[in-house]
Formats: structure tokens, sequence, C-alpha cells
């Protein structure tokens, strides 16, 4: 994977650019994405401490899962969430529930540890049904597949796996959603006055992002994990 840390987003540099995300059709990146690939690579950084003191076997189990890409991608963290959400244009509340889910999946399997070969599939399967969850209208498996860069056979098994492994504890109430939304502000830094957007789109920006379907996939750069 390619070095990630120009790409680090502190609390003050997030704090300048506060309120830059708006969901017009050229808006930039949510700065949720920015934080959530910190918190990732943060996450990234304290397994490799771990394996490096583990034993081999554990070492091994620990690698060894269903989300392993077949090389490590040469593709950083941000650059995966930017474009995910380049051809998505999942809301920012999408992002909050993935990371409920990535982290409720980690502690139902204490196994598991995030790392360089995973983390891209885990994204894409944690960010799709997290979409299905949150919005009432979404793209098809098939086209989340060619965003993340992998077959619709393979995205539909890592969906599966996925659902299986989390005991299909999908449900996030209210207080949890707003906890998660309060850890992320947090990372931006005390008091600097961002409010991750907490409410579901308008159906209809949906139903016309779906109408630009079938001519946004023919446009998306392939990526293969």
């Amino acid at each position: 994977m390619a070095s990630s840390s120009s790409l680090t987003i502190s609390p003050r540099k997030l704090h300048s650019d506060l309120y830059s995300f708006s969901h017009q059709q050229d808006s930039t990146t949510p700065l949720v994405i920015n934080v959530l690939a910190s918190l990732i690579e943060r996450n990234m950084a304290r397994t490799k401490r771990i394996v490096k003191n583990c034993s081999m076997s554990l070492s091994k189990a620990i690698s060894t899962n269903i989300f392993d890409c077949r090389e490590i991608p040469d593709l950083s963290i941000q650059s995966y969430l930017e474009r995910i959400f380049r051809y998505t244009k999942a809301g920012s509340s999408v992002y909050v529930v993935a990371y409920v889910y990535i982290d409720r999946f980690c502690q139902i399997n204490p196994g598991f540890r995030i790392n360089a070969r995973n983390v891209h599939r885990l994204l894409i399967t944690t960010i799709m049904v997290a979409s299905k969850y949150v919005e009432d209208l979404n793209y098809r498996n098939s086209y989340f597949g060619r965003v993340g860069g992998l077959t619709t056979i393979e995205l539909n098994k890592l969906e599966l796996e996925f659902l299986f492994m989390m005991g299909f504890k999908l449900h996030v109430n209210v207080s949890v959603f707003e906890s998660y939304c309060c850890h992320l502000e947090r990372e931006v830094g005390i008091g600097g006055g961002y409010h991750i957007e907490k409410t579901l789109r308008c159906a209809e920006e949906i139903k016309a992002r779906h109408r630009k379907e079938i001519r946004g996939y023919t446009q998306i750069p392939r990526v293969m994990l």
C-alpha cells in the first residue's frame, strides 16, 4: 500500500476546513472520510505492533480471513474512500454507520485485525451494507463491486460472510449513532465546531443518482483488489 503519511489528518488541519462539505453535485469530499481514514490508519499501526510482538502462528491466524486481497493494493485508505464517495455520493451518515459496523465486527470477532491486506475489502463491504441500512434506494452490488475493484460474485460472498460473522446485528439506534458521531467529531478537535451531517438525504436526490447509474458505470476507472 502506498504511504499515507502525507494524508494523515490532524485536528488542527480539519479545524480549518470545518464547513467545506455540502450535498451539491460538485461538493468536495466530506470531512468524515478524512477522519475515518485517519482512525483506521492508527488502528492498523496498532495491529502492526501487536503482530510484531506475537508468535508466528498467531500472526498467520490474524492475517488469514476472507477479506484478504490477493496482493496488498497500492491504494491508500484515503484514496480508496474518496473513490467510493466520488462514484456513490453516499451521505456522511453512511460512513458513520460503516464505522459502527467495523468497530462492532472487531468486537464480535476478537481474532480479526485490520491490516493492509484486508482493509479495502472490509471498507467496501461495510460501506455497501451501511448504505443499504441508511438509504432508501441504493446501487446494485454489481455497481459497488465495480467501484470497489471486485467482481459481483466476490462482493456477494463478502457481504454474506460479513452478515453471518456479525450475527446479523446491523441495527444502529439513535444513541449509538450519536455516540459515534461525537467520537468522530472529537477527532477533529475539542470545540472545533465540526458537526457530522446526521440526516438522510432526500429520496428524490437518490433517485436522480440512480438514473445516472448506467452512464456513470462505464466511466469508472478500473481497480482490482
